[in-house]
């Protein structure tokens, strides 16, 4: 059990929804969801009841939580205790990409590692607004997905990551291990639209017409959460996930499958300031994410 873990359900229990309680912790939804579930999975019950509109504390979640808290103020007294004699350690401002998924959490771990002397502060916002406080030095970096305006900005290669398909499970797609992209012809797409993620929908467009079809384009794609709660119902349809996003999202009713014929793939980036040298922190950044492709 890890003292993040218990803030980000104390956080949670509070907000009574992920999305928030992301927002309030300055971190991606994916990274709170998992480290609850692992939480979950220690104590060998469930804290929260989630359906795809609400959540809820368990019987068991609701006991925990008074007890999770006195935790939390116990370690804050005790880090008060030795504050003042503490050096000062290096923070690095790090922008975060949507649906990052576990990778994030690997990229964590293993900077925590190969620099303990550094700490992260995680901010998510629009890749347009990230690249911008980069370029003005309110972020030191930041994660970004696919070509972007880059004047201004040194761009270091970081991993590649596969994109997956969406489907109704019940569908007779989803009953093979991979997907022909070719064989999506006849479905509608559900896809974020060019102004919200440019790389990624000119990726999908690219592989259809590579695959010999133009595709119809459905409703737009909002949120993960609503896009794949409507997903197992009604007419069928598709969408498109990062591996590495999908690993975190077990849906009733939806299907994650790898595709072939093309395979795609987005390229991952760490954006710093082309105006500055890395720093060693940013350097340990980097290795960190390197570390996470060969995982």
């Amino acid at each position: 059990m890890e003292l993040r873990q218990l803030k980000y359900f104390v956080t949670v229990a509070e907000e009574l929804h992920f999305g928030r309680a992301a927002e309030r912790l300055h971190i991606v939804q994916p990274a709170v969801s998992q480290q609850v579930r692992r939480l979950e999975r220690e104590l060998g019950v469930a804290l929260f009841t989630r359906t795809t509109r609400s959540v809820v504390l368990t019987e068991a979640g609701q006991r925990f939580l008074p007890e999770a808290r006195a935790v939390l103020a116990a370690a804050r007294r005790a880090e008060d205790s030795v504050v003042s004699s503490r050096p000062s350690e290096a923070l690095v401002r790090l922008g975060t990409s949507e649906g990052l998924g576990d990778r994030l959490d690997g990229l964590l771990r293993a900077f925590a590692r190969l620099c303990p002397s550094a700490s992260l502060e995680l901010l998510h916002a629009p890749t347009l607004d990230r690249l911008q406080r980069v370029r003005d030095g309110a972020l030191d970096a930041t994660i970004v997905r696919g070509s972007w305006p880059a004047s201004g900005l040194d761009l270091t290669p970081l991993w590649m990551d596969e994109v997956v398909v969406a489907l109704p499970s019940a569908h007779p797609l989803a009953a093979g291990d991979v997907v022909a992209f070719e064989s999506l012809a006849p479905l509608p797409a559900r896809l974020s639209p060019p102004s919200r993620n440019r790389p990624l929908y000119d990726l999908v467009m690219s592989c259809c017409r590579e695959a010999g079809f133009e595709p119809v384009l459905g409703k737009e794609f909002t949120t993960a959460q609503d896009t794949l709660g409507t997903l197992g119902f009604g007419h069928p349809h598709w969408t498109v996930f990062y591996r590495a996003h999908a690993n975190l999202l077990p849906i009733p009713g939806v299907a994650f499958r790898p595709l072939r014929n093309p395979t795609p793939r987005m390229q991952t980036y760490l954006a710093t300031p082309s105006d500055r040298r890395l720093t060693p922190e940013l350097v340990a950044l980097i290795e960190a994410a390197r570390e996470t492709e060969g995982g």
